[in-house]
């Protein structure tokens, strides 16, 4: 190990730490929350059905109370024109107030999004949702064009896991690992144990601990 870089090691090994401490309080105080809730899945202009019913499909397999909705045109208000897409906080606020108690609502669209992150104004992002709360937002825009199927899917689970109220994740093969301006779907294979433990004091069901590795293309 060279000594030069062990303030930056470190500075690592804390952030690792305190964000899973955050989780496990998150399991800590959801681990009596027993009613389930609806997760809605939502298209939003010409949003490919063939990619919402394969969510669907995945997505019952570990949470069996999901429902597709019928197409809606994105909202006017929404749209940056200076740029051409869509604003990722403006559609989960549309979201939400469309979005009634005991449901969660995951807007989907083939359009561009973004979003403010630090001085940038206009962030082009994959997907977006509250932590915790009624709504998010994905968008097939950026992604991997040869896989959209398989990341489309990681890519739902991620902001889902936001709305249930995970943070971000240090595990890199985790699917609440932070995107840091990339795409690294391929390189996740599963939730991680304590985001898994989380999610299962949230009502979802997992038969075994590698029950929510979903391989590519299925």
């Amino acid at each position: 190990m060279n000594i030069p870089y062990l303030p930056s090691l470190l500075a690592f090994c804390i952030l690792c730490c305190a964000s899973c401490e955050q989780v496990q309080k998150r399991i800590d105080k959801a681990i009596h929350v027993k009613k389930p809730f609806i997760i809605i899945l939502q298209p939003l202009g010409d949003m490919p059905v063939q990619h919402v019913r394969h969510v669907q499909e995945r997505l019952k397999k570990v949470y069996p109370h999901v429902r597709i909705t019928q197409s809606i045109e994105l909202p006017t208000q929404a749209y940056y024109r200076p740029r051409k897409r869509y604003r990722a906080d403006s559609l989960i606020r549309f979201l939400k107030d469309r979005t009634a108690e005991g449901y969660i609502t995951i807007g989907m669209t083939s359009s561009d999004i973004s979003h403010t992150t630090g001085s940038t104004v206009d962030y082009g992002i994959m997907g977006l949702g509250y932590q915790p709360g009624k709504s998010c937002v994905v968008s097939t825009f950026r992604l991997a064009k040869k896989n959209i199927p398989s990341q489309f899917f990681k890519l739902c689970l991620h902001e889902l896991g936001h709305t249930q109220g995970l943070p971000h994740c240090p595990e890199k093969t985790c699917y609440m690992r932070d995107a840091e301006g990339g795409n690294h779907f391929d390189d996740q294979t599963a939730f991680c144990k304590t985001c898994r433990e989380y999610l299962e004091s949230r009502n979802w069901h997992f038969e075994s601990p590698t029950q929510n590795n979903f391989p590519a293309g299925q």
